[in-house]
C-alpha cells in the first residue's frame, strides 16, 4: 500500500481544492432554493417553451419550483461537470507522470511488479472519487437539512450514485489514456470531459443522433431521467464496460511499455 499512501498524500492538495470548489458551488445553489422558489416556477414556464434548447440540458421533464426538480438540475450542472473535471485530470496523468517528473527509473528499480504499480495507482484513483463523492453527498445532505426542505432520499441518492459511476468511468478511460502518454496532458483530461458532455447535449437535440447517450457517461446522468424513471442499467453497463476496456489497455500497455526515466 506504499504507492496507493504515496499518491493519495501527493494528490491531497488537489483533492481537497476540487472537493472544496463543488462542494462550495453545490451548497450556494442549495441555499438560494428558498430565495428564488418563486422565480423558477417563472422560468419553469419559459423554459417549457424554448423546444429544444430546454430538451438539450435535460429541463423539460423537470419542475424547477420543486426542490426536487431544482436539485436535478443543479447536481447535473456543478457535480457532473465539476466531477467529471476532477476524475479525468487525476487519472489522465497518473502514469505517465514519472516519466515527466524523471522518478520513473527510482520507482521501477524497487522490488515492486508493473502490476503491482497500476493496482495500486488504480486504488489511489478510486479512493479519491469514492471519498470525494462521500464528502459532497454528506454535505449536500447537510445544507438541505439547513434550508428545511425534505430529503428525497431515493432520488438523491440515485443521481449521486449516477455521477459517481460516471466520474468511475472517465477514471477508467484516462487511466488507459495515461498509460501511452509519456510526459502527460491536462488538456488531454479536460478535452475528454468536455466532448463527452458536450455529445449528451447533441444527442439530446435530434433524435438521429440519439445513440450517443450510449456513448457519453452523461447520458446515464441526466437528472429528469433519473427523478422520473431512475437509472438506465443498459447505459450504465455499457459505461462501466468502456470504463473496464480503458482499465485493461493500461495493464496491457504499461506491462509492456519501454518506460523512460
Amino acid at each position: 500500500m506504499t504507492i496507493v499512501k504515496h499518491e493519495l498524500k501527493q494528490g491531497v492538495k488537489a483533492f481537497a481544492i476540487w472537493t472544496f470548489a463543488i462542494g462550495f458551488l453545490l451548497a450556494v445553489s442549495i441555499v438560494l432554493f428558498p430565495e428564488m422558489k418563486e422565480q423558477m416556477a417563472q422560468a419553469g414556464n419559459m423554459f417549457a417553451s424554448m423546444g429544444s434548447f430546454t430538451a438539450a440540458f435535460g429541463m423539460d421533464r423537470l419542475d424547477f419550483s420543486v426542490y426536487k426538480g431544482y436539485y436535478a438540475v443543479e447536481c447535473a450542472n456543478v457535480l457532473g461537470m465539476g466531477g467529471a473535471f476532477f476524475s479525468s485530470l487525476i487519472a489522465v496523468g497518473i502514469l505517465s507522470k514519472e516519466e515527466r517528473d524523471k522518478t520513473a527509473e527510482f520507482l521501477l528499480t524497487h522490488p515492486v511488479s508493473r502490476v503491482r504499480i497500476l493496482n495500486e495507482k488504480l486504488s489511489s484513483l478510486v479512493i479519491r472519487v469514492l471519498l470525494m463523492n462521500l464528502l459532497i453527498f454528506a454535505m449536500s445532505l447537510g445544507m438541505t437539512e439547513l434550508i428545511g426542505e425534505q430529503i428525497f432520499w431515493k432520488e438523491i441518492i440515485l443521481l449521486h450514485l449516477a455521477f459517481t459511476l460516471m466520474q468511475l468511468e472517465l477514471t477508467g478511460i484516462c487511466f488507459g489514456i495515461s498509460a501511452f502518454m509519456t510526459r502527460g496532458s491536462l488538456g488531454v483530461g479536460l478535452g475528454l470531459a468536455a466532448i463527452m458532455y458536450f455529445l449528451n447535449i447533441i444527442s439530446n437535440l435530434a433524435d438521429s443522433v440519439s445513440f450517443l447517450k450510449y456513448v457519453t457517461p452523461f447520458g446515464y446522468c441526466e437528472g429528469g431521467d433519473i427523478v422520473n424513471d431512475g437509472l438506465d442499467a443498459i447505459k450504465i453497463l455499457i459505461g462501466l464496460t468502456f470504463g473496464a476496456l480503458g482499465i485493461a489497455a493500461a495493464y496491457g500497455k504499461y506491462t509492456r511499455k519501454d518506460i523512460r526515466a
